[in-house]
């Protein structure tokens, strides 16, 4: 069983689509390990995305990730990461697959309503930078 991190950003929360989004994961088989809503610090969200510290974006990632309160979820289920990805589609929405998250609800590269892990050990990173292992459920 793969885990991974998905996070439904602040624009996704605001357009009132966390059960769409949580219903097209599930609906994909993917389960919910671990599930919390929060407003994260811009301490918490620069140390997040420091690998884009030197990207010209960064600074308006950051703002745009603390403007409002975000569902934190570890998604568990075969190849979670590939399959999380596939079901959020492209980052560009325009360049989204139709039926993708991203494609039915995003508005920009940046407000694109979901943010998943890339890999085995980002997923492993970004699932112990928000949840500790006593907020898991692994059901295996």
């Amino acid at each position: 069983m793969e885990q991974t991190l998905s996070i439904i950003k602040p624009d996704g929360v605001k357009k009132n689509v966390i059960g769409e989004v949580i219903l097209r994961f599930e609906k994909a088989g993917m389960r919910v390990a671990a599930i919390k809503m929060t407003t994260l610090t811009r301490r918490q969200a620069e140390a997040f995305y420091v690998v884009h510290k030197e990207r010209p974006f960064y600074q308006s990632l950051v703002d745009f990730m603390v403007s409002g309160p975000l569902v934190l979820m570890i998604l568990e289920g075969k190849d979670a990461i590939k399959k999380v990805r596939e079901i959020m589609g492209a980052t560009n929405p325009a360049e989204a697959a139709e039926g993708t998250i991203r494609k039915d609800f995003a508005d920009s590269i940046e407000a694109n309503v979901v943010h998943g892990s890339d890999a085995t050990d980002t997923a492993a990173y970004e699932t112990s930078y928000f949840f500790s292992v006593f907020e898991t459920f692994n059901r295996g």
